[in-house]
């Protein structure tokens, strides 16, 4: 059952952060894609395990404005803030 819950949990982040990537831009979800693969060898749903990942990319694309993904990611997971993994995430990527 944990194992499930988990699973939901990193598919909902994924989901959710896919989303406000996407509402930026399709090129832009594209090359945090692309960075994510060519400097961590990762995929997006593996940045609900290491959020500091997604934190990075996001810091190099956009600057000083990531924050305002970050605001927007946030806003998608508000509802799901009370899991305790799903606030570890958000704060994770807001450092």
């Amino acid at each position: 059952m944990n194992l499930d819950k988990n699973l939901l949990r990193k598919a909902l982040v994924s989901l959710s952060v896919e989303k406000v990537l996407r509402s930026i831009g399709t090129p832009t979800y594209e090359k945090v894609i692309a960075q994510l693969s060519t400097n961590y060898r990762c995929y997006l749903p593996d940045c609900y395990e290491h959020p500091e990942y997604l934190n990075k990319v996001l810091k190099k694309m956009f600057g000083d404005s990531y924050v305002t993904v970050v605001e927007r990611i946030k806003t998608e997971l508000e509802c799901q803030m009370m899991e305790q993994p799903i606030e570890i995430f958000v704060t994770k990527i807001s450092e």
